[in-house]
């Protein structure tokens, strides 16, 4: 059987947060910064006042609009065999951060990011066992701004056989992503396959943030999954009880699900969580803490009562290195979002809370997603499982190494890791005494070493590269005057 979830809210609590979410929904409001999203509401049935911008959702135009948000999408990439269905029954791991810092692959040295690094990185997660989906986790330097998205895509595509996600940045730079995977894939593949997947930040407490909303529009134009991930801080952009911010969470969430059920029904979306508790005594976000995981949780029953797929963070920490706060704050994060039922568990490979990264730390989170998957797995109770026969066999003082039944089940019944060390210490001694960290590294190098570019056709490639020469010729000025309306 399936481990038991860990479960931090009662069913009666669950309907109690939902109530209280709709009260908020249809008395405070959201404010919606863009008028284009404002006019759909109002046909929609929502009360909008012009002045301050503030959306109000009748309770049932917003229990509609939420039961056309679909139960499930397939997520994948160039290669189908690689393609995942996301559902509230499945989970995925991915990476995603923000990292602008890096510790080097070869010297250790903590630097700023290249594109070179996002190649890196995405060639090292198209090579995990366990994370089955990538997302744009590096942010070059050495690439103007206004061309990083397209220069990711163009990478993703010449190296990665999984699905690939970033952000939504506005018009021009959303309509940018969404013509690039449309010239690789064809319009009709990725709304059925689903290559790319957005995040959409939200604005706590209760606001829309401009490039986002735009953003999200147009992947709900597209049929590409939109993934609503506040970030709201108990004790500072949340209530400081963690009840308190779940209902706050809940509103920019569903409020955020609604708007892209009104743009194109049916568009598929996750319910996100990204929120934690503030670390009080310095008013910062506190990634790693013990809370972050609960609040995953929680959001994984709430998005399961909507019958919704859920994303949360985890592998989030504060810690600025690979030592034992780094391993401890994402293995708890990481096992209470997957026993609390997350489908989509994201942030492999950071630290610093998402903001810095490594490529050795990739790689063990990795061998931590499929130790957890092991975990939530359980175990198998039956007359082979029970080995009733084998144990009579064997008997007293026997050996069971060499017995068919071992052989047959040690490799689906045993994880065994890649990257842990199991030796004894003579053993070990004689290798070069090196720690998980160091097997990580090396496994990495091994990996980039080894790869080969994907073999596009082509036209392809022409047609893409021209898109990439063309949107560098552009302005900054020309990603501003292509915002919509406020």
């Amino acid at each position: 059987m399936k481990s038991s979830s860990y479960q931090v809210l009662s069913a009666d609590e669950i309907g109690m947060i939902h109530g209280r979410t709709l009260e908020v929904l249809s008395g405070v409001g959201i404010k919606v910064v863009v008028k284009k999203m404002r006019d759909l509401l109002t046909d929609a049935g929502c009360h909008v006042d012009e002045n301050t911008k503030i959306v109000r959702f009748p309770p049932e135009m917003a229990e509609r609009y939420i039961r056309m948000a679909p139960r499930e999408f397939t997520l994948g990439g160039a290669d189908p065999s690689v393609q995942r269905t996301v559902s509230p029954d499945t989970r995925i791991f991915s990476g995603l951060g923000t990292a602008i810092n890096l510790f080097d692959l070869e010297s250790g040295a903590y630097r700023q990011t290249t594109l070179n690094d996002v190649r890196d990185h995405i060639i090292l997660i198209d090579n995990c066992q366990h994370i089955n989906s990538n997302q744009m986790d590096i942010w070059p330097h050495d690439v103007p701004m206004h061309t990083i998205h397209v220069e990711a895509i163009r990478t993703w595509l010449m190296n990665c056989r999984k699905s690939f996600g970033m952000g939504a940045y506005g018009v021009l730079a959303t309509t940018d992503m969404m013509e690039m995977v449309k010239i690789a894939f064809g319009i009709e593949t990725i709304r059925e396959r689903h290559p790319y997947v957005a995040i959409i930040s939200i604005q706590s407490p209760l606001s829309t943030a401009h490039i986002q909303l735009e953003g999200l529009m147009i992947l709900a134009e597209n049929g590409q999954p939109a993934i609503m991930s506040p970030e709201a801080m108990a004790g500072t952009t949340a209530p400081v009880t963690l009840a308190g911010l779940l209902v706050q969470h809940n509103a920019e969430v569903l409020s955020h699900i609604i708007m892209a059920q009104v743009v194109r029904p049916g568009a598929p979306v996750m319910y996100g969580s990204v929120s934690t508790v503030a670390e009080m005594r310095r008013g910062t976000v506190a990634l790693g803490a013990i809370e972050t995981g609960m609040i995953s949780a929680a959001s994984a029953q709430m998005a399961a009562h909507y019958d919704i797929p859920c994303r949360t963070v985890a592998g989030g920490t504060e810690s600025k290195t690979l030592d034992v706060q780094c391993g401890l704050e994402r293995m708890h994060s990481i096992m209470l979002a997957a026993m609390g039922g997350a489908n989509y568990i994201t942030c492999a490979g950071t630290i610093e809370s998402t903001t810095a990264g490594a490529h050795e730390l990739l790689m063990i989170d990795d061998e931590i997603a499929g130790m957890v998957e092991r975990a939530i797995r359980g175990i198998e109770v039956n007359d082979t499982t029970m080995a009733a026969t084998v144990i009579g066999a064997v008997g007293p003082d026997g050996n069971y190494l060499m017995e068919e039944h071992t052989q047959r089940h040690f490799r689906g019944e045993h994880f065994i890791p890649r990257l842990a060390d199991r030796d004894k210490r003579d053993v070990w001694e004689k290798a070069g005494s090196r720690d998980m960290a160091a097997h990580a590294r090396e496994r990495a190098k091994k990996i980039l070493a080894d790869h080969r570019e994907r073999q596009l056709d082509e036209a392809t490639v022409r047609e893409i590269d021209r898109f990439v020469e063309s949107v560098r010729s552009r302005s900054v000025s020309d990603y501003y005057s292509a915002e919509w309306e406020s």
